[in-house]
């Protein structure tokens, strides 16, 4: 994810005359209901070929009810599917895209200048709730910013973020949030974001009282800058979490929180850290259990949470297993219903 994308504070009226007028295994199954999931085929380093990949390797594991909408050029998906499977997937529908926007695009003029774009589609598939879910590995700017102007942010939230899935020592993930999307974060939004990472973390993962820690750099309450000082008094007062108060660097596998809650800055510097530890073992022929999970195709992808809606972004680097897990995280998402609760809890 690069930075340089969510200075977008100066161009955020482009899009309003554009969105603002007018919706490992892949899924418990346990979500009656029928699904679709619509997925990004333009999007990505290794686009179009591996999300194609990906998405016939997901098909295969299926849940009946649902389905994965494939948003991109329709001749370029019709290449491709053969090479990939050799009998048509009833579980695979194609809405076709004719424009890309390019990773290095600046997201807000690429989304008002190609509306007809794989992202624009998708979200405006999504806005009109012909999908339940959006994922792409392609710009990552587009798809914050596409995300604030066509779902928006759930009323009372002051900042979407990017929530990051962080492997720990006892087992399961902790909720990282925010992990690149407000570099600078006040004390308020801080707080909010252990609030709703709370939500999220008891929808997706089942935890009853989520452990909610603020990374600092000790763990005495005075410790930190004037920002980290002032959030911590404010999710020592929140009723609505269960702080457990700082927790170090050093600390992040520890299992010692359900949701670590940092600015976007920081939380981007150590998830990507965390990342590096994967591919530093591989190179020295180290194989851990542990360790594989800090892979970042073992989730597949990171939500956008505090927003209307189910978007998940993946890595720009993704290889086809990533992909399958994203749509995963996402079929995982939509059963859980994190937006809604997180959505009741602000209301």
């Amino acid at each position: 994810m690069n930075a340089k994308y969510f200075f977008i504070a100066p161009y955020l009226l482009f899009l309003r005359s554009y969105f603002i007028p007018t919706k490992t295994c892949v899924g418990s199954g346990a979500h009656t209901e029928s699904m679709k999931i619509a997925v990004d085929i333009m999007g990505g380093d290794f686009a179009p070929a591996a999300i194609v990949e990906g998405v016939v390797m997901a098909a295969s594991e299926l849940p009946e009810n649902v389905t994965i909408v494939m948003v991109g050029r329709q001749s370029v998906i019709d290449a491709l599917l053969p090479q990939y499977t050799s009998k048509p997937l009833p579980s695979l529908e194609i809405v076709h895209a004719e424009d890309v926007i390019e990773m290095g695009e600046h997201p807000t003029k690429a989304l008002s200048q190609k509306p007809n774009s794989s992202i624009g589609v998708g979200f405006k598939l999504l806005k009109d709730k012909q999908v339940d879910a959006f994922c792409s590995a392609g710009n990552t700017g587009a798809m914050h910013v596409g995300a604030l102007f066509s779902i928006k942010a759930i009323e009372g939230v002051m900042r979407p973020c990017i929530a990051g899935f962080v492997p720990q020592l006892g087992g399961g993930y902790a909720v990282m949030l925010d992990i690149g999307a407000n570099a600078d974060c006040k004390p308020e939004m801080l707080a909010q974001f252990g609030e709703i990472g709370s939500v999220y973390a008891r929808a997706t993962f089942g935890i009853d009282k989520p452990r909610v820690a603020l990374m600092n750099i000790g763990s005495e309450e005075q410790k930190g800058s004037l920002v980290a000082q002032a959030a911590y008094q404010l999710l020592k007062e929140s009723r609505r979490i269960n702080f457990v108060g700082n927790m170090e660097g050093g600390d992040m596998f520890a299992d010692k929180a359900d949701v670590i809650v940092t600015d976007g800055f920081t939380g981007n510097t150590m998830f990507k850290l965390g990342e590096s530890i994967y591919s530093l073992a591989k190179k020295r022929g180290i194989s851990d259990e542990f360790i594989d999970k800090t892979n970042y195709e073992s989730v597949g992808g990171s939500p956008i949470v505090g927003v209307n809606g189910n978007v998940i972004i993946a890595h720009g680097i993704s290889s086809a297993i990533a992909i399958k897990n994203m749509i995963g995280l996402a079929i995982r998402q939509v059963e859980s219903d994190a937006y809604s609760k997180i959505a009741h809890m602000l209301s």
